[in-house]
């Protein structure tokens, strides 16, 4: 699993360094889910960003780029998309659901996919909305962020980034 060191070395130093459990703790409660720790300590370094002009991630403690927020309003669009239709899984919280976690500038959206045993890997797939094209990375959310980072080709229907870097969105 890739590091936040590993993350730091290529888009540089983390600006929100948010130290904070309680907004984790409500979201999780709220799902029913424990998010992946690699995914909970970038979301704490970084908050909520825009990454290389093509990924937004939000953070739960953020009042105005709320991560519970945008997992919500992703979840009633996907549902009320009928996603078993474009989604090789329902989207949701729950073992075996995809869990809607970031967007694309151009209409992408990246889940983690919640496992069906608590001890076994998270992974990663992302759907772009306009070819309907699922890929699923069977890598953690850390390893995903580092290819992106490192320009591969893991961001269905998205250019690869010029060089990494990060806006912080207020």
């Amino acid at each position: 699993m890739a590091t936040l060191d590993e993350i730091k070395g290529l888009l540089g130093e983390p600006c929100f360094h948010w130290s904070d459990p309680a907004p984790w703790v409500r979201l999780e409660q709220e799902l029913g889910v424990v998010f992946p720790e690699d995914f909970r300590e970038i979301t704490d370094a970084y908050g909520p960003v825009l990454i290389s002009g093509k990924l937004y991630l939000y953070h739960p403690g953020h009042s105005i780029r709320s991560l519970g927020e945008e997992i919500k309003e992703s979840l009633e669009f996907w549902r009320e998309e009928g996603s078993a239709d474009i989604l090789p899984r329902e989207a949701g919280a729950r073992p075996g659901e995809l869990l809607p976690i970031a967007t694309g500038a151009t209409a992408e959206t990246v889940f983690l996919e919640v496992p069906n045993e608590s001890a076994a890997p998270w992974a990663v797939g992302v759907q772009e909305l306009d070819t309907g094209e699922y890929v699923p990375y069977d890598m953690a959310f850390s390893d995903w962020l580092l290819a992106f980072l490192k320009g591969e080709d893991v961001m269905a229907g998205s250019s690869l980034p010029d060089h990494p870097s990060y806006e912080f969105l207020n």
